[in-house]
């Protein structure tokens, strides 16, 4: 059996003597006490020993991802070929696989093994002829040194880091520039207030106030680099009429060294945006493709780190950023936020208000996916994040439209709830709207309206004459009991209900009259009744 032993100055390969010995793993230390009894158990075979340090750093780095580099492989062809039949030794069992698969040779990794490894490294100086403690010693630590900065460089932990910095001065750069412009405006302001109104650009003004200084300057100046011309002919004749205060020359050379600070930061960062916009391009790729460059390098910079960001749930990555909302909505049994930092991304902000909601929480679900392909996997393609994007903008038509399409798991109780009516072009006049009969056939309804008319109007003629009738019962006892020159009023009196009471009669039987000559001739039998009535009625009043 052959071992493969890796050392900070080369790969060393073992044949082992006696095997039997091997089988006692618990007393195979006591076979490595000292190099003459090491000496008896294996048997250096082949040293390679590295050229430098950068050869020592590819060898160790391949070693550490488990995979088999140029060196390790020259020397497994040319040594270890010639003895296929015998097994290898490896330390590590991803390694063996790799070695199994490439060059056809069978590998051994079990505790036996690395017990076996164990008292090689106590034997080493030994056993390996040519190698001084002290050089070995050297070797580990520059190899230790170099291994660690290449971990720091190319980890990806670490290179996120960049990112956090970068938002963070973005940020602050932003609120400086605001803090600049506006201390700047309002101190040219008072030598030339017209200038802030017609010219709306930050940049433009701190520009044309760094060229031109004086107002008296603006007639002879030429500022078609900075203005077009027509806001330039506009701020020329302000210039000529300003109502602001004159200022002296130091002043003015402080305002404009005020400027050329706004004009470099402003310069920095554009080429500060650049640069988070690549390096998020990649470490991040897909997160940016579904959220944009900001928002993602913010999300990153609130969690911490990508690989932190990746172990959040899409809950919280929806709500990352407005956890003071939250916990005020939990405390005041409210309802929480539906978005937090994810609001700014461009998806969510041109939804409407009603769909705003919806929309961020399946954003939020695809960049969470995008986040843990980005963090954890080893493709580096922003072909996940652009499919995500497309199903969430068809998410959002849908939304918008209306439509019932059944996109999610709630697609199909949507469509039950809301039902499609389908909007024919050609519109039709409905006459029904403006009729106020009831659904009643029109033949019964006339036949009904007929035989309901008749007894009706008799009973009101009947109510009349017994009102009458009991008013003259009435009138004839007080008629009695009282005094003769009190019996004129009264008739009078008398005489005037009798009139009332006669032009109610007249008044129903006009408005009889009125109606159309549809009514049967029972009507007008009952109208005679009326009138043979009233002459009856009236006689006895008269005597």
């Amino acid at each position: 059996m052959l071992v493969l032993f890796e050392t900070a100055a080369g790969y060393a390969i073992f044949k082992v003597l006696d095997e039997k010995k091997l089988q006692e793993i618990d007393n195979l230390w006591k076979e490595f006490e000292t190099p003459e009894k090491a000496n008896k158990v294996v048997k250096l075979k082949h040293f390679e020993k590295f050229q430098d340090t950068t050869e020592a750093l590819a060898a160790s780095t391949a070693l550490v991802e488990g995979k088999m580099g140029k060196s390790l492989k020259k020397i497994l062809k040319k040594i270890v070929a010639k003895d296929a039949h015998e097994e290898l030794a490896v330390a590590d069992a991803k390694l063996g696989g790799v070695i199994k698969d490439k060059l056809d040779l069978s590998c051994i990794h079990s505790p036996m093994v690395t017990e076996l490894m164990r008292g090689i490294r106590s034997q080493m100086e030994g056993l390996i002829t040519g190698l001084p403690s002290r050089e070995i010693a050297a070797m580990s630590l520059g190899l230790a040194h170099s291994l660690s900065r290449y971990k720091l460089k190319f980890s990806p932990d670490k290179v996120d880091t960049m990112i956090v910095q970068a938002i963070s001065l973005l940020d602050d750069l932003d609120k400086e520039l605001n803090n600049y412009i506006m201390r700047c405006r309002e101190w040219y302001g008072w030598h030339f207030p017209e200038l802030g109104k017609i010219v709306t650009d930050n940049l433009t003004y701190c520009k044309c106030v760094l060229q031109i200084g004086d107002r008296k300057n603006f007639a002879s100046a030429d500022l078609s680099e900075v203005l077009p011309e027509e806001i330039e002919e506009e701020v020329k004749a302000a210039a000529e009429i300003s109502m602001g205060t004159e200022v002296s020359e130091e002043d003015i050379s402080n305002i404009q060294h005020l400027c050329e600070q706004v004009t470099e930061i402003s310069e920095y960062r554009a080429q500060l945006y650049d640069y988070l916009k690549n390096r998020m391009m990649a470490i991040a790729p897909n997160l940016t493709v579904m959220v944009g460059e900001l928002v993602g390098a913010r999300l990153i910079a609130h969690a911490g780190s990508l690989l932190n960001l990746a172990k959040h749930p899409a809950s919280t990555v929806q709500i990352l950023g407005a956890e003071k909302a939250l916990f005020r909505a939990l405390k005041t049994k409210r309802d929480t936020p539906k978005f937090g930092l994810i609001y700014h991304a461009s998806l969510v902000g041109q939804t409407t208000a009603k769909n705003k909601g919806k929309i961020s929480r399946m954003l939020a679900a695809k960049a969470a996916l995008s986040i843990r392909y980005d963090a954890l996997g080893e493709s580096t393609s922003a072909e996940l994040g652009a499919e995500n994007r497309l199903k969430v903008e068809t998410r959002l038509r849908h939304l918008e439209e209306k439509g019932i399409r059944r996109i999610s798991g709630t697609g199909k109780a949507m469509a039950r709830a809301d039902k499609y009516q389908h909007k024919s072009e050609v519109k039709t006049y409905d006459p029904s709207g403006e009729s106020t009969l009831p659904l009643v056939p029109g033949k019964r309804k006339h036949e009904s309206d007929e035989d309901a008319d008749v007894p009706r109007k008799a009973k009101k003629a009947k109510i009349v004459e017994i009102k009458v009738e009991e008013d003259s019962e009435e009138q004839q006892q007080e008629e009695q009991e009282e005094q003769e020159p009190v019996k004129k009023k009264k008739k009078k009196a008398k005489k005037g209900k009798v009139q009332e009471a006669e032009e109610i009669v007249i008044e129903k039987e006009e408005e009889e009259e009125e109606e159309p000559p549809s009514t049967s001739v029972a009507v007008e039998g009952s109208e005679k009744k009326k009138k043979k009535k009233k002459k009856i009625k009236e006689e006895p009043e008269d005597y």
